[in-house]
């Protein structure tokens, strides 16, 4: 009953979506080549759209899986909503700080990086750049949202609330638009979302929210975007074989030739995996702090 109730969700906001984005990647397209923006590349947008295809076809095979542990620990949850409105927002902000947690631990553990660098790989900065999927994330993404269920929310409310705030979370992918006045404030807009795609020091893992923008400002992950310091796209060292197989595990590989690097200690290894994107036991290489660090030295 539950996975046919998912079922029906899912396919409603296929059906619901799949107009609004054509219409918008549409607007945006003939928006770029006006303004002779170049916005848009066939690679990169075939690119985009195959990652999107290969997350989704993971996402359908472990579905069940998460659908069952969200289920189990929801039967065990002590706490229930008797108010179907307060439910709802309840989950939507709650739903949405657990999937910063998550973005959080994406950019700060380089094994979870590895997974998630494919959606920060683009150069370019588009709409269809949301559809750039971290493509193994499904096979651990709904452990965080197991204090969700635990707390008295359903695991197919769970997880529809979460395909839903993705639509946002498209959306924000584009250049077309401008900061948006108070709601810069609490929401993700293309603004913060345009740092958080930059490769700039100063914009380095800043802004991981999907919908809301409190949580960055409040933990310390806000960055404003700068009128002085345009955002250049795309990772801090461009992948010299873009094919979609290498966009996916190139950073395994990169860890998997630091950890076997002679004569370091486990405790270096060890930190090749888990520390931080950029981390090395000899300064060969900077996490996104230090490039900060050595920016804001230089000023």
């Amino acid at each position: 009953m539950t996975e046919s109730l998912e079922s029906i969700r899912e396919s409603s906001l296929i059906a619901l979506t799949t107009p609004l984005y054509l219409i918008v990647i549409g607007v945006e397209v003939i928006f770029s080549n006006i303004q002779n923006r170049n916005l848009y590349s066939v690679k990169g947008t075939f690119t985009n759209f195959y990652l999107m295809l290969a997350n989704m076809g993971l996402d359908l095979l472990v579905r069940g899986v998460s659908l069952f542990a969200l289920t189990y620990c929801y039967s065990i949850a002590v706490i229930h909503f008797e108010n179907v409105i307060v439910y709802w927002v309840v989950l939507l902000i709650a739903q949405d700080f657990m999937y910063y947690l998550l973005h959080v631990v994406d950019h700060y553990c380089r094994l979870f990086w590895a997974i998630h660098v494919t959606h920060h790989s683009s150069e370019e900065f588009n709409l269809t750049v949301g559809f750039r999927s971290s493509v193994l994330q499904p096979l651990y993404r709904f452990l965080y949202f197991i204090p969700l269920a635990l707390a008295g929310f359903r695991g197919v409310d769970i997880l529809f609330m979460y395909s839903a705030t993705q639509i946002y979370g498209i959306l924000v992918h584009t250049q077309t638009i401008n900061k948006l006045g108070f709601l810069e404030w609490f929401m993700v807009t293309p603004s913060h979302h345009r740092v958080h795609h930059a490769s700039n020091p100063l914009y380095l893992d800043r802004n991981m929210g999907m919908v809301f923008i409190i949580w960055d400002r409040m933990f310390g992950t806000f960055q404003e975007e700068l009128p002085n310091e345009p955002a250049t796209f795309g990772l801090t060292k461009s992948l010299e074989n873009p094919t979609p197989l290498n966009t996916v595990f190139h950073e395994f590989q990169a860890i998997f030739r630091d950890v076997r690097k002679p004569g370091i200690p486990l405790k270096a290894r060890l930190n090749y995996v888990l520390g931080p994107p950029g981390w090395s036991h000899d300064g060969s290489s900077l996490t996104a702090r230090e490039l900060r660090e050595r920016v804001v030295s230089k000023k």
